[in-house]
């Protein structure tokens, strides 16, 4: 194990665009969805509701929070909808789940989606036994990423002490409230839309591929 991660006992991983590559492009099937669903719902045509929703997704988190905030939009409607995306662009990752049974200790996902979902993505990359838990969007009481209270709300749920823990997401502003509570941080540069954050200070690792750097500490000696 890589000597700065010898005291790491929680891994934690975000999903989408992190445990699977970006270029797969299953999360831009959730995002014209959710072009889709504001089109429908406020009747504007695709162009407008583009631009209000990643206005919602770069004021609130996400585009769901955006939403519930602004318009008191169902939450269930919204994830039923956006959510029902083939998964035929992933594919089983074995060297992925070999390095993460590997990783001392306990594994979590931690993700703005739902567990169903999650649970789809994870049998379609062959991960469905890596992870103890998922904690969802539901878990954090639809309040999601980077509000500091969702990842309280995973510490608490799990027993986790944030300075024996470390947490890979894609979206670097994710990762600024793990750091801040005493987590190692990954961030997994692999092209997801970031927003306008160009504060890096709160990286501790960067990685274009999850499963090479994970093959790449367990190797370091």
């Amino acid at each position: 194990m890589h000597q700065r991660l010898a005291h790491i006992r929680n891994w934690i991983f975000d999903l989408d665009n992190t445990l699977y590559p970006a270029s797969a492009n299953l999360f831009s099937q959730i995002d014209a969805k959710m072009t889709g669903y504001i089109a429908a719902r406020f009747g504007v045509d695709r162009d407008e509701a583009y631009r209000m929703q990643k206005q919602y997704f770069l004021g609130h988190g996400t585009t769901l929070a955006g939403l519930m905030a602004e318009h008191e939009v169902d939450p269930h409607d919204f994830l039923d909808f956006v959510h029902d995306v083939e998964m035929d662009v992933l594919e089983e990752n074995a060297p992925l789940a070999a390095a993460i049974a590997r990783l001392p200790g306990r594994k979590i996902v931690f993700t703005n989606g739902e567990r169903l979902y999650a649970g789809r993505v994870l049998e379609r990359l062959g991960l469905s036994e890596s992870f103890e838990a998922v904690h969802d969007i539901h878990a954090m009481d639809l309040i999601p990423k980077p509000q500091a209270s969702a990842y309280a709300g995973l510490c608490a749920a799990f027993g986790i002490d944030p300075n024996q823990s470390l947490f890979a997401d894609d979206m670097a502003r994710n990762l600024a409230p793990a750091k801040a509570i005493g987590m190692a941080t990954v961030w997994v540069d692999n092209g997801s839309e970031q927003g306008h954050d160009a504060d890096r200070d709160f990286i501790d690792f960067t990685c274009t591929d999850i499963t090479a750097w994970l093959h790449d500490i367990l190797e370091d000696q």
